[in-house]
């Protein structure tokens, strides 16, 4: 046997035990009784989508990339297209939606599918039963308890208070077994929000946030970090330190020291990956952040911090004016953490005031595995990508729980950051991401004006030793005529109208707020305005919208192509394209 075989013979030994012992878990804490009620009346803490709600009042399910249409179906009888499909149905974060539009249709169905799982799943069946969807789905439960429990009889109510009990000790005996990160806070938030809140399960509380704080010391870094360098994770990691923290302190309990400081070592963090219209930079898998959650889990901390200065969990941020600007500068996540880490290396998002300007596609897991795939391409963000490779390469998928991930295994091995004359507006990147396969470094500079109204960048494409320089004259020979394709993109977001201007040698873009910025350029490329999406949460299918195209060949061994985004007075057109097809993954 090889060693790989042997590696993947071992890790499906344990997935197939871990199961087992999850199984067994469940079966004994079925058998029991335990809950009568809640010690005091939960306020729900989570928030959900009312457009995802009315979605699915409708009969639209779209879960895990996949869309089902079942109007009039219960949840638990739609047919399931993925495994993954159906983790997200066992974690029942679709109640915060329901919740959301929080009319009588919304709670009908709520209920309906709520109790159709205590019926159906409740009694140690169905794929449920893991520490990771259980602690989601107990914190959801009890949560909206009070809008799930309205105008239902006595022994529905028992019911209810009885499985809660049940899932609770399940957890308590099966937490560890959880994945490291954000599924273990989760699992061990859900176990203390439920001890906490129900009759007779105190006694699970104190061992749940001893371990809490051990994951805070071992999976959040010194500087406020977490391995998946998503911010939006990160966000979701914070704010279930809080709601642990102030169950804590509800039921008359002091947080241990390394859970408070673990929140106070995010706070700064997620302060840096701040835009300037209050959302998050879009890496690694990760969205903006539900309108408004980012402020509310900021101000929740207690700590007026400011920013953190230097890198925040990898990502620089230049800022004047009211510009913002995230750029990604640092190794992107490798091994387990990187299942939905992007070759995003060096690009940039930009934002003027309240408004996206420059973007990243963003993640396409929502619309299925070709977009997930496409997404996390270098093509897909803000940067330079010589044509038909992307900074980071994927490895074969493989499975981890139910579902088929792939990692990144050929990262670039040198990412720096250097600041330049004002550390908050102009710093020097690079990174060696095509250093194997074209012996070729990227290094870009980025300048904010002082007032915010202009960015000066050069993008430069070089062998910088004789050792690159021999690797890329052997690629060059392969077809020195047309050289070395390759390409820089700035993606637009789809609210700001773009159109080619001045002979199609700049590119205008408008806009809500009235603004109007011009992009320029200086060297030789090709410069094309081509479509483009923009892949976020809740929609049920990727935006239009467009991107600016620098294409040029590299005949030397070196290249600089400077570029410039800056405010103006013209007031420019309107076009929107089509979506386009996934772009080819790393």
């Amino acid at each position: 046997m090889t060693a790989d075989k042997g590696k993947s013979a071992r890790t499906g030994s344990r997935g197939r035990l871990t199961g087992f012992l999850d199984r067994l878990a469940a079966l004994r804490a079925t058998m029991a009784s335990p809950a009568t009620g809640f010690v005091s009346q939960p306020e729900p803490r989570s928030i959900g989508s009312f457009a995802r709600g009315r979605q699915m009042i409708a009969g639209n399910f779209l879960f895990a990339g996949f869309l089902v249409e079942g109007a009039d179906r219960a949840i638990w009888d739609l047919p399931v297209p993925d495994p993954s499909f159906e983790e997200a149905l066992q974690g029942c974060t679709w109640l915060d939606d329901l919740a959301a539009v929080g009319d009588r249709p919304a709670r009908e169905r709520a209920q309906g599918w709520v109790f159709g799982w205590i019926a159906r799943y409740g009694r140690a069946r169905g794929p449920g039963w893991t520490p990771d969807l259980t602690g989601r789905r107990l914190i959801r439960l009890i949560n909206h308890a009070p809008f799930l429990l309205n105008g239902r009889d006595k022994t529905e109510a028992q019911a209810f208070f009885r499985s809660l009990g049940q899932q609770t000790l399940f957890l308590a005996r099966r937490w560890h077994s959880a994945s490291p990160g954000l599924p273990r806070v989760e699992a061990l938030t859900g176990l203390i929000y439920a001890s906490l809140a129900l009759t007779g399960m105190e006694r699970h509380a104190g061992a749940a946030a001893e371990a809490l704080a051990a994951e805070c010391t071992g999976g959040i870094d010194a500087a406020g970090g977490i391995p998946t360098r998503n911010p939006e994770e990160l966000l979701e990691v914070l704010t279930l330190l809080l709601w642990a923290a102030d169950a804590m302190t509800a039921a008359g309990r002091t947080p241990l020291p390394a859970h408070l400081a673990a929140i106070a070592r995010i706070a700064p963090t997620l302060r840096a990956l701040r835009h300037a219209d209050g959302g998050l930079a879009r890496f690694h898998g990760g969205g903006r952040g539900a309108e408004g959650r980012l402020d509310t889990a900021l101000n929740a901390t207690g700590t007026r911090a400011v920013a953190r200065t230097g890198l925040a969990m990898g990502f620089a941020r230049l800022h004047a004016g009211r510009t913002s600007l995230i750029v990604d500068a640092a190794p992107p996540p490798r091994g387990a953490a990187s299942a939905n880490a992007h070759a995003s290396t060096l690009a940039f998002e930009l934002t003027s005031g309240r408004w996206p300007v420059i973007v990243n596609c963003g993640s396409g897991a929502m619309f299925g595995p070709d977009w997930h795939r496409a997404g996390r391409a270098t093509p897909s963000h803000s940067t330079l990508a010589i044509e038909g490779y992307s900074s980071s390469r994927l490895g074969p998928a493989r499975r981890t729980g139910a579902a088929m991930r792939t990692w990144l295994e050929e990262t670039p091995s040198e990412v720096w950051m250097r600041p330049e004359t004002d550390p908050a507006r102009h710093a020097l990147f690079g990174h060696d991401g095509y250093l194997i396969t074209h012996g070729l470094t990227h290094i870009r500079e980025l300048e904010l004006a002082p007032d915010g109204n202009a960015l000066k960048g050069m993008d430069t494409l070089g062998a910088m030793t004789s050792a690159d320089k021999a690797r890329f004259e052997t690629v060059f020979q392969a077809d020195a005529l047309r050289g070395i394709p390759f390409q820089i993109r700035f993606h637009i977001h789809p609210e700001v109208d773009a159109t080619l201007d001045m002979g199609g040698w700049a590119v205008s873009m408008a806009l809500k707020s009235g603004e109007i910025w011009v992009f320029r350029f200086d060297g030789p490329v090709d410069l094309t305005l081509d479509p483009s999406v923009y892949l976020e949460k809740g929609r049920l299918r990727p935006r239009a919208t467009q991107q600016i195209v620098l294409s040029g060949r590299l005949q030397a061994p070196i290249q600089q192509i400077g570029w410039t985004l800056a405010k103006a007075q013209d007031t420019p057109g309107a076009n929107q394209g089509e979506p386009r097809p996934p772009v080819p993954a790393p």
